[in-house]
């Protein structure tokens, strides 16, 4: 049975979706199966794995609608093992039309009941917002991370996604864990960052990991090429960083995996990545 884990903050800008993607790349690369659940309508999931956008293509909002089955929506990527159920700016009126459904917290929930058996691990992309949708995701989940940026505002609101995580426990998900917390956009020669580091630390103690994802122009640059980082540019330092944390992740759970050395040219389906 795959393990549910949101990656959730509602505070944008915090590399929530970078980490989700590559988390779920690297895993895939490790000969898991792994499913990406893009919850986020702005799509950027979806745009980062290679999907493109047609008017035709069915996302979660038409799941949650009931307008399609699973294998209609559901996606393969351009990596083997990993796959995807995209998202559009349609699902921005999935939130008002959640309100008038039945047991309405747990849609998201019953869908991923359907289907979590045929995947070693489900990772949900949460929007940057603690709407509906996020107590949807957190509610179907075993688990959430937390992406922290490493910048002055970065324990802004934290507070607020805290304490729904524990109303969502006490009323919604009882066994809902905190899977990690990872400081992204790191840089060590910033005392600053140092600083907001040992606060996450002292807030969070052990599920804080130890890798640390570093401010890297090369993430930046590979959402735009429709790659993750391992496609895009194996040897960089982001790649070098979301490769270990994914192991960490994979050592925490007690789980087996391939052992990954540097990927310097990994070859996809559609060609490989020669940059």
């Amino acid at each position: 049975m795959g393990k549910i884990i949101a990656f959730a903050n509602q505070k944008g800008g915090v590399g929530k979706t970078t980490t989700c993607v590559n988390v779920a790349t690297y895993m895939a690369l490790m000969d898991k199966k792994v499913l990406v659940l893009d919850l986020d309508p702005q799509g950027n999931a979806t745009t980062a794995v290679g999907i493109e956008k047609t008017k035709d293509l069915l996302t979660i909002y038409d799941l949650i609608g009931g307008e399609c089955a699973y294998d209609e929506v559901i996606k393969p990527t351009i990596i083997d093992n990993l796959y995807i159920i995209p998202s559009t700016i349609d699902l921005s009126g999935a939130d008002v039309e959640l309100i008038q459904m039945p047991q309405r917290e747990k849609i998201i929930k019953r869908i991923l009941d359907e289907i979590k058996e045929s995947y070693d691990f489900i990772l949900i992309d949460c929007p940057p917002s603690l709407n509906l949708i996020t107590v949807n995701a957190l509610t179907a989940s075993d688990s959430v991370l937390i992406p922290i940026q490493c910048e002055f505002f970065a324990l802004e609101g934290l507070a607020q996604l805290m304490n729904t995580i524990r109303l969502i426990k006490q009323h919604l998900n009882a066994d809902l864990d905190i899977e990690g917390v990872v400081m992204t956009m790191k840089e060590k020669r910033y005392n600053l960052t140092n600083q907001v580091a040992n606060e996450v630390i002292k807030l969070f103690n052990t599920k804080v990991y130890l890798t640390t994802i570093p401010r890297n122009v090369r993430l930046a640059e590979a959402p735009s090429h429709g790659l993750p980082i391992a496609l895009y540019d194996a040897n960089s330092k982001g790649a070098e960083a979301y490769l270990s944390l994914a192991e960490e992740i994979m050592k925490r759970n007690k789980i087996p995996f391939k052992k990954i050395s540097k990927l310097r040219k990994i070859k996809f389906k559609g060609g490989n990545n020669d940059e």
